[in-house]
């Protein structure tokens, strides 16, 4: 559960492009704009500030070498990374790498509060590229255990609602959610940092 403080507090939300929420939502919400709803409407955190610093097609070592940019400027006070769809492509062999970038990143944040999301499912005709995309989730479940993150499973949530893996009504494409897709990676992410979760659109 993240901690709310009764001053306003900054929110970085670093990752892809499906952070980011370019052209896959056509025009409606990503997920990061329906948890800064949540937040600073919702909740009445009214001087919270949020801020997307999603990038699309960015792995984890983007993110660190960029960390000053989309990170360290922002002092945050909650930090959300949501990365590993993109590094996946690199197979088992890019694995390592992963991890250490990411322990860096959150090794540099201390201070903020981290949340760490798995990637979410991949739909049967996008995985060829990302076979050891399960190999990436486990990873973050692992970083999250040894750093004391805060664990946003997506890839269980998708397989709980689609067991076969073929999460289709939540896709716009093989790899990227649709509006739908995206808000219920916000509820999602809300609800396991004991937030609640949207009460109207």
């Amino acid at each position: 559960m993240v901690e709310l403080s009764d001053n306003p507090m900054t929110w970085v939300m670093a990752g892809d492009s499906i952070t980011q929420a370019v052209y896959h939502t056509h025009g409606a919400r990503g997920w990061v704009e329906h948890v800064q709803e949540r937040v600073c409407w919702q909740l009445d955190r009214l001087t919270d500030v949020v801020v997307n610093t999603g990038v699309s097609a960015w792995r984890a070592t983007d993110v660190l070498g960029a960390y000053d940019f989309v990170i360290g400027r922002f002092a945050p006070d909650v930090l959300s990374l949501s990365l590993g769809t993109n590094d996946a492509r690199a197979g088992l062999d890019g694995l390592a790498e992963y991890r250490d970038a990411m322990r860096e990143i959150i090794r540099r944040s201390a201070g903020a509060q981290i949340v760490l999301h798995t990637p979410l499912v991949v739909s049967h005709s996008g995985r060829a590229p990302r076979a050891e995309m399960p190999a990436y989730c486990q990873a973050v479940r692992e970083l999250a255990a040894e750093t004391g993150a805060l664990l946003v499973d997506h890839e269980a949530h998708w397989l709980a609602a689609f067991p076969d893996g073929e999460a289709i009504p939540w896709l716009d494409d093989p790899a990227h959610p649709n509006a739908v897709g995206h808000l219920q990676l916000a509820n999602h992410t809300l609800r396991t940092l004991g937030l609640g979760e949207l009460t109207e659109l």
